[in-house]
């Protein structure tokens, strides 16, 4: 899962305009395209050069379901994402867990949908801390003094959980020697290079690195794993009027799980099931998580 730097003007960037259908008058005034296009954001949590692709066959689909043009744009930073939604300028956006804890504050970002397994249940992940096999490090505490790569700023599990597993183990911040890399196969990259002691590598990151041929598990060990994270949401704005987002949950909960697979496999979902319903409720944890940590918009 990546963070990749593209440039952002006004919060947007890189948008890859899908042309699936025209926009006519009519289109204009309909409930499943009220603006003539559906601006659609995805957080940065690939290599866009992977992503890209993945999320346009998602966006692809949805476009058809609604006959609406959609413009996919993949986002700077989880923060540029948040923007975007509360700036007005994103009617759709798939955050991290944590992201849409923000989005759900500033833009009224409502949760509707997230990717399900083949038996229909919502998909998870595990954030994780990494050292080199031969380490002598084998658990969290013994991370003091040590060098630890986070991926980005607001992320949940590149980010807040792994300094809430720190906390847990009686140390502060300024105990371990963090660096942010700038992204999940940044950090991954940094472990792998030698540039530190230790990194986060969440369990997506490591089944795409580990399919990819950039991570040999054999020669690294984990010394830390967090509980199961629901899995990224779909979110509509919450200004929207309501038949737009009923009509944008019904579409999603309805696309086959072709349409999703290649996101999904990205997010570690494999073999991908259809879209599940999620709301406020299932993403709780990550709310009472940015409680616990003091987390305001500001740290996103």
């Amino acid at each position: 899962m990546s963070v990749r730097r593209f440039a952002l003007a006004g919060g947007l960037a890189a948008a890859l305009v899908l042309t699936a259908c025209g926009g006519s008058a009519d289109e204009a005034q309909s409930a499943t395209c009220p603006n003539g296009t559906i601006r659609f954001g995805v957080e940065p949590f690939e290599d866009p050069a992977r992503l890209t692709p993945a999320a346009k066959v998602l966006a692809d689909a949805l476009s058809k379901a609604l006959d609406c043009p959609v413009d996919l744009t993949v986002t700077e930073d989880y923060s540029a994402e948040v923007l975007a939604m509360q700036n007005g300028k994103l009617d759709i956006g798939i955050f991290g867990p944590l992201g849409y804890v923000f989005a759900s504050k500033r833009a009224g970002a409502e949760a509707v949908a997230s990717f399900g397994e083949s038996d229909g249940t919502l998909s998870s992940y595990t954030a994780g801390i990494w050292v080199p096999a031969g380490s002598d490090i084998t658990t969290i505490e013994q991370l003091r003094g040590r060098s630890l790569a986070l991926g980005s700023v607001g992320s949940t599990s590149g980010d807040a959980l792994p300094r809430k597993a720190l906390r847990d183990a009686g140390m502060a911040d300024s105990d371990v020697k963090l660096t942010y890399a700038g992204g999940h196969p940044e950090a991954l990259l940094a472990l792998v290079n030698g540039a530190v002691d230790a990194a986060e590598i969440n369990s997506q990151q490591l089944g795409s690195a580990t399919a990819a041929g950039t991570f040999d598990q054999s020669k690294f060990k984990q010394v830390w794993t967090s509980d199961p994270i629901p899995n990224d949401p779909i979110t509509v704005r919450g200004e929207l009027p309501q038949k737009f987002k009923s009509a944008v949950k019904d579409a999603l909960l309805k696309l086959p799980p072709d349409a999703v697979a290649e996101i999904g496999k990205l997010l570690d979902v494999d073999p991908p099931g259809p879209l599940v319903a999620v709301d406020k409720s299932t993403y709780q944890p990550l709310f009472d998580l940015a409680e616990t940590m003091g987390l305001t918009e500001e740290d996103v």
